[in-house]
């Protein structure tokens, strides 16, 4: 097995593993990169669901996700899926997953199994090294401060973004979920201060001006959309990718209309954070 770092700021290949027979050691070497990462991606895997499955039970409990429509027999598994025909793509736009939760999801892990013949890459950004390049006021101005974040925008009733995606989502009514985060967060399993905040679910900074804090919040995105911060993943069926959402985005672009993308998420439960 070897581990090589994809991007300056996130992202590191894993080659030369077949992640459903991972020995003990191998599987923390594994976790110790992806905490040092932030973002893995395995080329060339041969999943069944089973063994999808199978590998994020490694990693901790499974989060169903309430609103992405899932696999016919497999309930751990979300479909983001794209047919020719359609205009939208799912995560079409910087984004964490979850941080509407008062426990967001630890991370998710991507399974492709058909990719267009060009286009559908992701795009992934550190929050340690973006809120490490902030300069000392910024960091100063940001230390205390806490977001709310929501979801019922993206999956509610009357979502217009709902209803162009169709029945790629279910359970409207379960949406409405917001929970209030640290702006600047210390990860709970390395302590490594990154930005929490998103452009996808992050709503108002608590106890702030509102035309002040969407200032601040759109200030912190522009650092954050800095290339410098990025790694963009080139798919190929068979690529397993696996995320961090306590300190990383993700952005799927959507430039392959008129062909089909098909991947697997399952999503792993995670801790409030402090």
């Amino acid at each position: 097995m070897r581990i090589e770092k994809a991007g300056v700021a996130v992202g590191a290949i894993v080659e030369h593993v077949d992640v459903t027979s991972l020995s003990d050691q191998e599987f923390a070497d594994i976790r110790r990169a992806f905490l040092d990462h932030g973002t893995l991606f395995f080329r060339d895997q041969k999943l069944t669901p089973e063994d999808h499955i199978a590998f994020a039970k490694r990693w901790g409990a499974i989060d169903l996700n309430r609103f992405f429509k899932r696999r016919e027999g497999y309930p751990e598994i979300a479909e983001v899926l794209k047919e020719p025909d359609q205009q939208l793509n799912i995560g079409g736009g910087w984004h964490t997953d979850h941080s509407y939760d008062q426990a967001p999801a630890m991370g998710s892990i991507l399974y492709a199994l058909e990719i267009p013949p060009s286009g559908g890459d992701t795009l992934f950004a550190g929050m340690a090294a973006a809120y490490d390049a902030l300069d000392d006021g910024m960091k100063d101005r940001i230390k205390d401060l806490k977001a709310r974040h929501g979801n019922a925008h993206v999956f509610g009733e009357e979502s217009a973004y709902r209803k162009a995606i169709g029945d790629r989502y279910t359970n409207a009514d379960q949406a409405g979920q917001t929970a209030i985060h640290p702006v600047v967060l210390a990860h709970p399993e390395t302590g490594v201060k990154g930005l929490y905040v998103n452009p996808g679910f992050t709503l108002e900074i608590v106890d702030m001006d509102p035309d002040e804090g969407q200032a601040l919040l759109q200030q912190l995105y522009d650092h954050i959309m800095q290339d410098r911060f990025h790694y963009r993943h080139q798919w190929r069926e068979g690529d397993l990718a696996m995320w961090d959402n306590r300190s990383t985005w993700h952005y799927a672009l959507n430039d392959y209309h008129g062909h089909r993308r098909y991947l697997n998420r399952i999503t792993i439960e995670g801790v409030a954070l402090a």
